[in-house]
């Protein structure tokens, strides 16, 4: 496993999941705390998933340039982002909008039962 990563599981852990996963989920509420679309955390991300791999390459002396390494822990980085981003935006749209919405559970909302539909 060591080899695909391109450094060793605590590291990995350590810095990838639990300290670079907490700037990505900060990351995926900020964008979705300000009504930016999805794609713009899914690419600051992608980007964190760089400053990710130089400071396991010049920290930990990792291989900065395995091409697995940066995939799985980029991938790890947008779905912690992504996860923030739905749970994020599910909570702004019920709290700012409650006339219309209502929660279906943690991920989703819908509209509200009553409403009148506009006429087509």
């Amino acid at each position: 496993m060591e080899e695909i990563l391109g450094s060793r599981i605590p590291v990995f852990i350590g810095l990838t999941v639990v300290i670079m996963g907490a700037i990505a989920f900060m990351t995926g509420h900020a964008v979705a705390a300000t009504w930016r679309p999805v794609w713009q955390a899914v690419l600051y991300c992608f980007l964190l998933g760089l400053v990710d791999r130089f400071l396991t390459w010049g920290l930990f002396g990792g291989r900065g340039l395995l091409v697995s390494g940066f995939i799985i822990g980029t991938a790890v980085l947008v779905g912690i982002g992504l996860i923030a981003y739905r749970l994020t935006y599910v909570a702004k749209m019920v709290t700012q909008y409650p006339w219309l919405y209502e929660r279906a559970g943690i991920w989703s909302y819908r509209a509200k039962g009553g409403q009148r539909k506009i006429p087509e």
